[in-house]
């Protein structure tokens, strides 16, 4: 059987059998994954470029980036490729196992990272006077670099835990590249182990850090309301509404799809609801980071009139 497994090769289905339909999607896909790549580059490179924004706030912001720029690569080509082929360009299980590790271990990072941004806010506002000391560099690489030790480690034996299944019928896969339920859904044994798997990391990589955002949004909406000027309760507000709304974006689609029971699970709907956190999403980051965020947007108007 292991022999047997390990000569698989998968296909995605594609999402219209008219080559016009495929085309429109491909374009649409593409745009979305260059618009995407673009604007968390550019964020990077505004952080970088500026001295005023090298502070813990940017520097999460940045790192941020960096993950949905890698977290989108590891789907887009293959996604795309798929699209041009008509689903006809396949994947061996050692790479779909590759990008599913991948997958996880970047979505996993970026939650636990967009909790660590969460903790960043709650003491600036709670603390502001003891920023500065708590939130020291050394903290903040910590934190970075602990957000993708737990991704690695969540995501390392999940995928070998499933890529141990018998694959022996249908090599089609209904989506666009290696998610878990969809590949689950090829194996021709018991699953029920490994779907239970899959939920108790699901539930550690989303529930906890969205647990830990509630707590500290508690604390940090509290600390505005007893701001006593209307300028300063809004200048407060401004620093985390950003983050709410990727919070919002990311963590309400993934548990859509891996919290759900797997009795309900609808790979129509599994795929349509992906395509917003891997390819919307990433797009929608840099765009609310820097509509909102009053600096990060000066630093861009005086690096696009540079150029112009």
């Amino acid at each position: 059987m292991e022999n047997q497994t390990e000569m698989i090769w998968f296909f995605f289905r594609p999402f219209s059998p008219h080559f016009q339909v495929q085309m429109l999607i491909f374009v649409a896909f593409l745009a979305m994954y260059l618009i995407s790549f673009t604007g968390n580059a550019a964020i990077v490179l505004m952080v970088q470029a500026n001295h005023s924004l090298h502070t813990p706030m940017y520097f999460f912001l940045a790192n941020l980036a960096v993950l949905e720029m890698f977290y989108t690569s590891a789907i887009a080509p293959l996604a795309l490729a798929n699209l041009l082929s008509m689903g006809k360009t396949p994947i061996s299980l050692p790479g779909c196992g590759t990008q599913m590790f991948f997958f996880v271990f970047l979505g996993g990072a970026d939650c636990v990272l967009l909790a660590v941004m969460a903790y960043d806010r709650f003491v600036a506002i709670c603390y502001p006077l003891r920023y500065t000391l708590i939130m020291s560099w050394q903290l903040c690489r910590q934190l970075t670099v602990g957000s993708l030790v737990l991704g690695f480690m969540l995501s390392l034996p999940l995928t070998m835990l499933i890529f141990r299944l018998p694959f022996c019928h249908s090599n089609e896969i209904y989506h666009f590249y290696c998610d878990m339920p969809a590949v689950m859904r090829l194996a021709c044994t018991d699953t029920r182990t490994h779907e239970t798997a899959l939920y108790i990391i699901s539930f550690i990589v989303l529930m906890i850090p969205l647990a830990l955002i509630s707590i500290s949004y508690v604390y940090i909406v509290a600390a505005i309301l007893r701001i006593r000027s209307a300028e300063g309760r809004r200048r407060a507000f401004s620093t985390c509404s950003s983050h709410i709304t990727v919070v919002l974006l990311q963590y309400g689609c993934t548990s859509f799809v891996y919290l759900s029971p797997s009795s309900s699970y609808s790979p129509e709907m599994g795929r349509v609801v992906s395509v917003v956190y891997t390819f919307i999403t990433p797009i929608l980051n840099p765009l609310i980071y820097s509509m909102r965020n009053k600096e990060l947007k000066d630093a861009l108007q005086r690096a696009l009139g540079k150029l112009l």
